[in-house]
């Protein structure tokens, strides 16, 4: 922005419209959007602007627009480190369901196969495993 204000400022000195440096200070204030009225404020209230040299104001703006971006970045961050957390949640909800899927499916064929041995007449007995310690 302000290479192109500089080449419009040095365009129109060359056709004979000079600008003094208080005048393209509030210019260049003036033209900000909208985001950027609290800063304007601030410089407006700290600094006089009949005396505040065009490369002070273009060093406060870019230090400025420098923080807005570490900000931006900063929070754009947080925000990934956010869906992350949430994609591994969802993962593991996922993984639990398909976990509890597959007990289901496991119980139901146990049952049947217990069903047909005793419609067989089969004998059947459940045993429980132990460890080698209850053995001996």
């Amino acid at each position: 922005m302000f290479t192109r204000f500089t080449n419009i400022t040095n365009a129109l000195q060359a056709l004979g419209k000079i600008y003094t440096n208080s005048e393209m200070v509030k210019k260049i204030l003036r033209c900000l959007p909208r985001t950027w009225m609290p800063k304007v404020t601030a410089i407006e209230e700290a600094k006089d602007l009949r005396t505040l040299p065009l490369e002070d104001l273009l060093g406060s703006l870019m230090t400025h627009e420098l923080s807005i971006i570490k900000k931006d970045d900063e929070e754009e961050m947080e925000r990934k480190k956010k869906k992350i957390v949430a994609l591994k949640s969802s993962a593991n909800e996922e993984i639990e369901e398909d976990s509890d899927q597959e007990m289901a499916l496991i119980t139901r064929r146990f049952k049947k196969f217990l069903a047909s041995k005793k419609k067989f007449g089969g004998n059947v007995q459940i045993t429980t495993l132990s460890s080698p310690k209850n053995h001996a």
